[in-house]
Parts: structure tokens; C-alpha cells; sequence
């Protein structure tokens, strides 16, 4: 036990002599191998820092892409621009809630129908109020007709929820504006000087202001399409304007993206 004690000491003296002896070579070794240690260090931290940073050729971070709008379909149905913004517009934001829907272009003397889903079921010329407007005088709808002139047989602009109901007479008419008196229904030919018939067949959209506000339409049209699409539901009626901008006369009005370029003017 001793000798292996003596044989320890012997080894630290050792070691304590060779330190002793060479002092300054040691110092100098001990400081290179740090500083090899702290570059070496550094050199992997930049080599992993380059990984890190480094984004494979070729490759981009994803971009996020908005979903297209739903839009009208008006089929090879020529259309206006303005009916073409306001189709796209119920049928992108479901502004319909899932009834059928109408638009009625005054500019243009037209009538669409669609079904809930944006399709279209069929379209007819029309005729309109005598008088460019789009506003209606307050209580209009309680007058007479001989009580109102023709500066007020205006076809008023709007959102409408219609629905079928009789007249005065007993006759089933699409109620527009119930209030205003203002509803949808066959050609009336009562008066034969108006020559309703043969302005609803002209070309001109002019022609087409005759009526004292309520909008008619072909009687085919009304009896086959419209009374049964209206059969048992209610549904929408957007008239347009042609004084107000859209936003004015439909409040949530927005301008959808519209991808369908057809027929636009």
C-alpha cells in the first residue's frame, strides 16, 4: 500500500516538476488550444445558422389565394353591365337567402329570373314607369291612377320581396311593393291608344315607358314561368336604378370579381 501510494505522489511530482519547468511553453499551448476550441465553435455556429437560413433553390413560401366569387348565370343571355354587377352580387353573398330572384333593368327594358342557386330560368323585355326615377312619392301606392300625373309614375329602384297575390279585380299579380302599388303582371291593353303591345316588341328601350309604375311583361312569360317559380314562395325583386348608383339603392351592395366577361357593355 505504500508503494502505491509512493508511486501516486511520485506521479504528481512528476507533473508538478514538468510544470514548473516549462511554464511558458505550457501557458502558450493552453491558450492556442482555447482559441482553437472558440473557432472551431464559432465556425459550426455559422455553418448551422446557414442551414437554417438557407431555403431550398426554387422554392417559395405558399401564397394565399382567395377563392373566385360566385357569379350569375345568365346563359348567352345578353346582358347589361349593371345587371351583370348586380347578378354577381346576390349570388356571391346569398343576398337572395335562398329564394328565387328578379332583376329588372329599366335602362334596358329587360326582366331576368333565376332560380335560388344563380341560374337562369328565362328573360323578357318589359315595360316601366313613363318617367325616369327611383324614388316614389310618399303614399303614392293610396292614390288613384287619374290622381297621379305622370311625373310620379315612376318604377321605383330597390330590393323587394315579392310574392303572388290578387289585385283590386281578383286578377293573381306579383306584388313588388305592396305598399306602392307596384307589381309585376301580363301586358295591360285596356287603353289601345298606349299600344302596349307593339312597345313592348320594340327595340327601342325608350318605347318601353308607358306603364304608371307597375312592370309588364310578355303574358306568356308571366303564366309559365313566373307565377310558377313564385307558386307557394316568396322571392326577390332587385329593380335597378338609373338615377342612384347600386350601393345606394341595395345597402349591402358590393362589386364582386366577375370572371364572366360575356355580353358586358
Amino acid at each position: 500500500m505504500k508503494r502505491n501510494s509512493n508511486k501516486h505522489v511520485f506521479y504528481i511530482s512528476s507533473a508538478s516538476r514538468f510544470t514548473k519547468g516549462s511554464g511558458t511553453a505550457f501557458s502558450r499551448a493552453a491558450i492556442a488550444a482555447k482559441l482553437l476550441c472558440v473557432v472551431v465553435l464559432a465556425a459550426g455556429c455559422a455553418h448551422t445558422a446557414a442551414i437554417v437560413n438557407t431555403k431550398p433553390a426554387g422554392l417559395t413560401a405558399p401564397i394565399a389565394v382567395a377563392p373566385k366569387p360566385k357569379t350569375a348565370d345568365f346563359g348567352d343571355e345578353p346582358q347589361s353591365r349593371e345587371a351583370r354587377h348586380v347578378g354577381n352580387w346576390v349570388v356571391d353573398s346569398g343576398d337572395n337567402h335562398g329564394m328565387p330572384f328578379m332583376l329588372v333593368d329599366k335602362t334596358d327594358a329587360k326582366v331576368f329570373l333565376f332560380e335560388p342557386g344563380g341560374h337562369l330560368l328565362g328573360e323578357a323585355p318589359c315595360l316601366v314607369g313613363v318617367t325616369k326615377g327611383d324614388v316614389c312619392e310618399p303614399g303614392i301606392g293610396k292614390k288613384k291612377l287619374w290622381q297621379i300625373p305622370p311625373s310620379q309614375r315612376i318604377t321605383p329602384a330597390g330590393r323587394f320581396v315579392a310574392f303572388l297575390g290578387p289585385d283590386l279585380k281578383g286578377k293573381t299579380v306579383l306584388w313588388v311593393d305592396y305598399k306602392g302599388a307596384v307589381a309585376m303582371h301580363w301586358v295591360v291593353t285596356s287603353n289601345p291608344k298606349e299600344r302596349r303591345l307593339q312597345r313592348i316588341a320594340s327595340p327601342n328601350p325608350a318605347d318601353h315607358r308607358i306603364s304608371w309604375g307597375c312592370i309588364n311583361i310578355p303574358d306568356t312569360f308571366y303564366d309559365h314561368v313566373v307565377k310558377p317559380t313564385f307558386a307557394g314562395t316568396k322571392g326577390i325583386v332587385y329593380v335597378l336604378p338609373e338615377v342612384e348608383s347600386n350601393k345606394e339603392a341595395f345597402s349591402s351592395y358590393y362589386r364582386a370579381e366577375m370572371t364572366d366577361k360575356s355580353a358586358a357593355r
